[in-house]
C-alpha cells in the first residue's frame, strides 16, 4: 500500500511524494518516490541503515536535499492512486516509433534515399530480425501513426514489443511511393517527424546525418551488414546524435560488431529507446517537456488538495465548483488540455527551421573489411525519463537520467 502526500517548496514548487512499506529477503524498506516539476527522484531505503524513523519531511530529503517545507499534506482523496498514475504515465511511455531508412551504395541525398522501392535480401532480412511484419488493415496494436483503416499510408509494416514496450516502425520502402514527388512527401512526413531513426546499409557507404533536413530527428543508428543472408549475418552498427542530446546506453564496444541474434536485436532496441529518452534533454524538447510537467504537475497538485480538503468537510461544494474541481474527470480534462497544448508546441518546433544542427558520433567499430571479433549485449538497461535515482542511478551526461534494469 502506497501513502501519498502533497506539499509546495519555494525553490522546487509543487511536489507529491509516494511512499511505500517494503520486505526484500528478510530486510525492510522504505520506497520512496518524489516527484517534482522537473523530475522525479525515486530511492530504496534499506530500514535498518536508519538510526530514527524518519518524518515524510525527512523522508522526502533522504531523495532530495533540497526540499524545504515545514510538512507535507496526506492525501485523503480515494481515487488519488488514479490521478497520479496518470502522471507518472505520462512521463513514462510504453510506446515508441522509429524510422527505418534503407541507403543504396553510393546514395547520398534526402531526395535518393526516400525514392528507393525495392528491398535488397540483407535488407529483407535484418527487417524480419527487427520484428513482426504486420498487416495494417485493423491492426489492433501501437500503430504510431500510420493508418489502419483506409490504407493511405501502405499496407504493412514492422512491429515488436520490447519489454511491455510496443514498437511501430516507419520503413521508408513500405510507406507510399508517389510518381513524380522528387521529396517523397508523404514518406518524409512520417520519418522526419520522428526523433530517432536507424539507417541500414547493404555496403560501406557514407551517411551524413545533415542529408535529412528535419526538425525532429535527433539521433541515428546505423547499421551495416556483412556476410547477410548466411548462417554468420553480422551487423556492424555506429551512433550519430545531435550536439546537445547527451550520450545514451548500452555503450558501444570496439569493434562494434554483432552477430545476428536475440542478443543483439535487445541491444539494438534498447539503444534506440534509450536514445529517443536521451533526445527528450536537447535543448528543442527539454523547454517544452518542463513547461508540459509543470503544468500536470501543477494540475494534479491542485487536484489532490481539492478533493482532499474535501474529504475532511473543510471546502465546500460551491468552492469546489469556482476552483475548478469537481474530482478526477475534471484532472483527466485539465490533462488533456495540456497535451493538446504540447502537441501544438511541438508542431510549431517543428517548423521552426529547416535544417538541423550539427551533429557528433559516438564510439563505433571500424567500418573496414577487417575480420571482427563479435561484441557481446550485456548489462542493458532502460532510461526512464525525468527520474533520478538519489544514490545509485548513474548520470547521463551530467543530466541526471537515472537507469533501471528491467
Amino acid at each position: 500500500e502506497h501513502f501519498n502526500y502533497y506539499s509546495v517548496d519555494a525553490a522546487l514548487g509543487h511536489l507529491v511524494f509516494s511512499l511505500k512499506y517494503d520486505v526484500i529477503g528478510d530486510q525492510e524498506h522504505l520506497r520512496l518516490l518524489l516527484r517534482t516539476k522537473s523530475r522525479s527522484y525515486h530511492d530504496v531505503i534499506p530500514i535498518s541503515c536508519l538510526t530514527e524513523f524518519p518524518n515524510v519531511v525527512q523522508m522526502a530529503k533522504l531523495v532530495c536535499e533540497d526540499v524545504n517545507v515545514d510538512r507535507f499534506y496526506p492525501v485523503l482523496y480515494p481515487k488519488a492512486s488514479r490521478l497520479i498514475v496518470t502522471f507518472d504515465e505520462h512521463v513514462i511511455s510504453n510506446n515508441f516509433k522509429f524510422g527505418v531508412i534503407y541507403q543504396k551504395l553510393g546514395q547520398t541525398s534526402e531526395e535518393e534515399l526516400f525514392s528507393t522501392t525495392e528491398e535488397s535480401p540483407a535488407f529483407v532480412e535484418f527487417l524480419d530480425f527487427l520484428g513482426e511484419k504486420v498487416q495494417l488493415q485493423d491492426f489492433k496494436g501501437f500503430r504510431g501513426g500510420l493508418d489502419v483503416t483506409h490504407g493511405q499510408t501502405g499496407t504493412e509494416s514492422v512491429y515488436c514489443n520490447f519489454r511491455n514496450k510496443e514498437i511501430m516502425f516507419h520503413i521508408s520502402t513500405k510507406l507510399p511511393y508517389t510518381e513524380g514527388d522528387a521529396q517523397q512527401l508523404q514518406r518524409k512526413r512520417h520519418i522526419g517527424n520522428d526523433i530517432v531513426a536507424i539507417v541500414f546499409q547493404d555496403e560501406n557507404t557514407p551517411f551524413v546525418p545533415d542529408m535529412i533536413a528535419s526538425n525532429f530527428l535527433h539521433a541515428y543508428v546505423v547499421v551495416q551488414a556483412e556476410n547477410a543472408c548466411s548462417d554468420k549475418t553480422l551487423y556492424k552498427v555506429s551512433v550519430t546524435a545531435r550536439d546537445d542530446v547527451p550520450f545514451f546506453g548500452p555503450p558501444l564496444p570496439n569493434p562494434a560488431v554483432f552477430q545476428k541474434g536475440p542478443d543483439f536485436q535487445a541491444f539494438l532496441l534498447t539503444k534506440l529507446i534509450n536514445a529517443e529518452y536521451a533526445c527528450y534533454k536537447a535543448e528543442k524538447f527539454a523547454k517544452l517537456e518542463e513547461r508540459t510537467r509543470a503544468a500536470l504537475l501543477e494540475t494534479l497538485y491542485e487536484e489532490l488538495h481539492l478533493n482532499s480538503q474535501s474529504m475532511m468537510g473543510l471546502g465546500a461544494e460551491e468552492d469546489k465548483m469556482e476552483n475548478g474541481g469537481g474530482g478526477s474527470s475534471s484532472f483527466f480534462e485539465s490533462f488533456k488540455r495540456v497535451i493538446r497544448s504540447r502537441s501544438q508546441s511541438m508542431d510549431a518546433v517543428g517548423l521552426s527551421s529547416k535544417r538541423q544542427n550539427t551533429v557528433t558520433t559516438s564510439q563505433s567499430g571500424s567500418f573496414g573489411h577487417h575480420s571482427p571479433d563479435i561484441a557481446k549485449a550485456t548489462g542493458l538497461s532502460l532510461l526512464v525519463p525525468g527520474k533520478t535515482s538519489s544514490r545509485y542511478g548513474r548520470r547521463g551526461s551530467a543530466i541526471g537520467i537515472g537507469t533501471i534494469e528491467e
